[in-house]
């Protein structure tokens, strides 16, 4: 992943169960929906599309898998036309275990101001959906951290 000067976000966190199984949750959906986004067209394949749907926000958007190395590393391009940035997962195994997890999302384009903008809500986002998957993955906790982020009647 290249990233341009200080044009990207970035959230890590650990995850205490193998690296397959934490690698496994980011690219099905049967697995991410209970964490993340509400539903999936389908597991992530590289050099395919994918929907990815949140329902509580009548919200999709289409996503490419560029890179899927199995247990190590995901990358995705997705947004709305001219809008899209890459996402990076890498999955780094310290023991039999526990993974470290890091999210970059990088290509941020606008001013600076919006590039600012961008930057904080994407790490924002990413950080809700570790700690969301962290809670699922090791004690099977839906946290509901991305569904409860807007809830309904907040201005």
């Amino acid at each position: 992943m290249k990233t341009e000067n200080n044009h990207f976000a970035k959230a890590e966190m650990l995850i205490r169960k193998p690296v397959s199984e934490v690698f496994q949750a980011f690219i099905d959906p049967e697995i991410t929906s209970k964490f993340w986004f509400t539903k999936g067209s389908g597991k992530l394949v590289q050099d395919t599309t994918t929907e990815w749907t949140w329902e509580m926000y009548n919200f999709s958007l289409t996503v490419t898998t560029h890179v899927l190395e199995e247990n190590k590393k995901i990358e995705i391009e997705w947004g709305n036309g001219n809008e899209t940035t890459i996402v990076e997962w890498i999955f780094s195994p310290l023991n039999d275990n526990e993974t470290f997890v890091s999210i970059t999302n990088s290509g941020l384009k606008g001013d600076s101001d919006k590039i600012i903008d961008q930057v904080r809500n994407s790490t924002e986002g990413f950080t809700l959906v570790l700690a969301g998957a962290k809670a699922y993955l090791e004690h099977n906790i839906q946290l509901n951290l991305v569904l409860d982020r807007f809830p309904k009647g907040l201005e």
